[in-house]
């Protein structure tokens, strides 16, 4: 397709690449994912088979999830890590554990039998409101961090240190956390916006502050930063992505946005964001099974997708309206398979194994008719065309597949006077 039929208001003085370098992706689908009070929690052969895809999707990092939570979160845990050993599928492993030795005494276990370095990332909660319900003080914190930090970093394993609703901590509590994780051993700090809080502004002031202090500490070029978003406000997704801009290195998100209260960040919607805006590696992404990663998260978890939901859902790609559907037919008829996925559509249907669908209802038009029949291979007479568009004008929907062939198999037996 011609590039300049598409005037992109997006690359309008942009200065430079996005990003300065490739972002990456931590999934937290079969983590924080499956803390949604809706969800049911899959088998170990299903969460097995999501991280074979979240590998082949290319994201970077999996929470294989909270092994202090008891003994069958530590069996599925040490099974998902074999796997990753077994397999020698590229993802590496993380898990989450709270600021407290008991929960990632687990970790370091799993990771001693398996022979496979674990991330921890250690989580407290950072914000006044936390403190003053929890009746917590700073000092507490602090000593809470430095001994679970300096325990992770004592066993060799790789320590991320997580601020619980940072986006709603005072600056004087970060820093202090921030410089005790630090100074204790921590290679990352996760900022979060547990409560789905932040705006743009609140996430360009807290990186900006974050990597302040990095910078005060001469810790910018050891310390990576991670955002990990949630989507009270519907914010996730665009934040994360304001969060890559502003210099965050990981992402979190989990398939289909499931997660607690409403969800977290889409990382299905992620990693499409990230390939149309050419910041993906396409060395490293398998994006072919996108769709089946979002059918899989849905069918393992029993968390239904919506209809319109953007590439995966039913009526991703489908139209009934005539003046679409002419559009589209006008532009198949070109040969031009990417002038056909562009021209009501923004997402290139084909790549992630998807089509447009043309369909016939009360707002079609005569050539949504003739496009149905011909592309069933069904000759599309004058006649033939006139009864099904008849018929649908006095429908209050979409026809069925099966509706539109009764249609046709009528007609044609009253042509052949059979009927």
């Amino acid at each position: 397709m011609d590039e300049s039929l598409i005037y992109d208001w997006n690359e309008k003085d942009r200065r430079g690449s996005i990003f300065r370098k490739y972002p990456r992706l931590l999934d937290e689908t079969i983590r924080d994912g499956l803390q949604s009070p809706s969800v049911t929690d899959p088998t170990i052969e299903q969460k097995m088979e999501l991280v074979r895809l979240m590998d082949r999707l290319g994201i970077d990092t999996v929470n294989l999830g909270l092994p202090g939570a008891g003994p069958r979160a530590v069996a599925d845990v040490e099974r998902l890590a074999r796997m990753i050993v077994e397999e020698k599928l590229r993802i590496r492993p993380n898990c989450a554990a709270r600021t407290v030795i008991r929960d990632i005494e687990p970790i370091v276990d799993i990771s001693q039998r398996v022979g496979i370095s674990i991330e921890v990332t250690a989580f407290i909660g950072s914000s006044p409101i936390r403190s003053y319900v929890e009746s917590w003080d700073v000092d507490l914190l602090a000593a809470r961090t430095r001994e679970a930090i300096a325990f992770t970093v004592a066993h060799d394993l790789p320590a991320s240190y997580v601020t619980e609703d940072t986006t709603r901590s005072h600056p004087q509590t970060l820093d202090r956390l921030f410089r005790e994780a630090i100074d204790a051993g921590a290679t990352r700090l996760v900022l979060c916006d547990t409560c789905g809080h932040a705006t743009p502004d609140g996430v360009r002031n807290l990186i900006n502050f974050t990597k302040a202090t990095l910078r005060a500490l001469g810790a910018e070029d050891r310390v990576a930063l991670d955002w990990h978003g949630h989507n009270d406000r519907g914010h996730a997704l665009p934040l994360a992505l304001f969060a890559l801009e502003h210099g965050v290195d990981r992402v979190h998100g989990c398939g289909l946005g499931i997660g607690e209260r409403v969800g977290n960040t889409p990382m299905d919607l992620l990693i499409l964001n990230l390939y149309l805006l050419g910041q993906l590696d396409p060395a490293r992404h398998e994006l072919s099974v996108l769709t089946e990663y979002v059918e899989k998260v849905s069918a393992y978890t029993g968390v239904p997708i919506h209809p319109a939901y953007p590439l995966v859902g039913r009526d991703a790609f489908r139209t009934a309206t005539g003046v679409h559907a002419a559009a589209v037919i006008k532009a198949e008829r070109t040969g031009d398979a990417a002038l056909a996925d562009r021209v009501y559509s923004s997402v290139p249907a084909r790549i992630f194994g998807r089509r447009q669908e043309i369909e016939i209802g009360h707002y079609s038009g005569r050539s949504n008719v003739v496009h149905w029949l011909e592309s069933r291979g069904i000759e599309a007479s004058e006649p033939l065309v006139d009864h099904i568009f008849a018929a649908a004008k006095q429908c209050r929907g979409t026809m069925s597949a099966e509706e539109i062939m009764a249609l046709v198999e009528g007609f044609e037996a009253v042509r052949r006077g059979t009927a």
